[in-house]
């Protein structure tokens, strides 16, 4: 199940477990000049190949004709499927101006999805200058273009990070792990700082997931620490997983 939030210009994502995912939908803008990006390095590579390929020339120019044609559609084609699935849904373009290409149901991501968004290029960039894409994205409420609505496909923006702020992140939330004071100190004395930082780096960055991952992440994370020290029941019943790592994070780096 999921909406847009209009103010955010954001796809919100609900899970049947109650959980909710926010991925901020990257404009037509960012897409065009990511998209310039990709067609500067598709450039780079066809002179380079045309430069080999002329070689070949001098023993056929048929032959060195047609390896440019096979060449220019392998690269066009190969650049963009293979760049999205070795860097999980971004080519350079995208990498270099933070999007992401994400399942719209926030799923993983799919080779096929892949394939079919990319192989669509050739419509969205009809008649020139991706303007069936462009006008596509303005008038999709998820900014998709056609191979995205093909594939089920979305662009996000992929949210920038600074120095953690544990109080910001916490704050006015109710820990219910706090009750038990002499079990806290345990958890303090006996969970290792790349354990605390590898719990907080998952909260910082927990948008940036998909539900299956998300979920998946914090019930492993959460596991870890339960064993560490294990908690009354009273304390633990009714929050998921997420609110578990996040009460323990909250013993881990504020002493209050």
């Amino acid at each position: 199940m999921n909406g847009i939030d209009e103010r955010t210009n954001s796809l919100v994502i609900r899970t049947p477990e109650g959980i909710s995912f926010s991925m901020l939908l990257a404009g037509p803008v960012s897409r065009a000049i990511a998209w310039a990006i990709d067609l500067a390095c598709l450039a780079a590579a066809m002179s380079v190949t045309g430069a080999l390929v002329g070689i070949l020339g001098v023993l056929s120019f048929d032959i060195s004709q047609a390896v440019t044609m096979i060449a220019y559609f392998a690269i066009s084609i190969g650049y963009g499927i293979g760049t999205e699935w070795f860097w999980r849904g971004q080519t350079i373009g995208k990498r270099l101006l933070g999007l992401r290409v994400v399942d719209v149901q926030g799923l993983k991501l799919q080779f096929s999805q892949i394939v079919i968004r990319n192989l669509l290029r050739f419509f969205d960039s009809l008649p020139a200058f991706y303007i069936i894409g462009g006008a596509a994205c303005l008038l999709s409420r998820k900014a998709q273009r056609l191979g995205d609505i093909a594939a089920n496909t979305v662009v996000i923006r992929i949210a920038k990070y600074s120095d953690p702020d544990v109080d910001q992140l916490i704050a006015g939330k109710f820990n219910s792990l706090r009750d038990y004071p002499h079990l806290a100190a345990r958890l303090r004395q006996k969970a290792a700082p790349r354990e605390a930082g590898i719990a907080l780096q998952a909260l910082m960055r927990r948008d940036e997931l998909d539900p299956e991952a998300r979920i998946g992440l914090f019930r492993d994370i959460a596991d870890h620490f339960r064993a560490i020290v294990e908690f009354p029941e009273a304390a633990t019943y009714g929050i998921t997983d997420e609110q578990y790592v996040r009460n323990v994070v909250d013993i881990l780096f504020r002493e209050k």
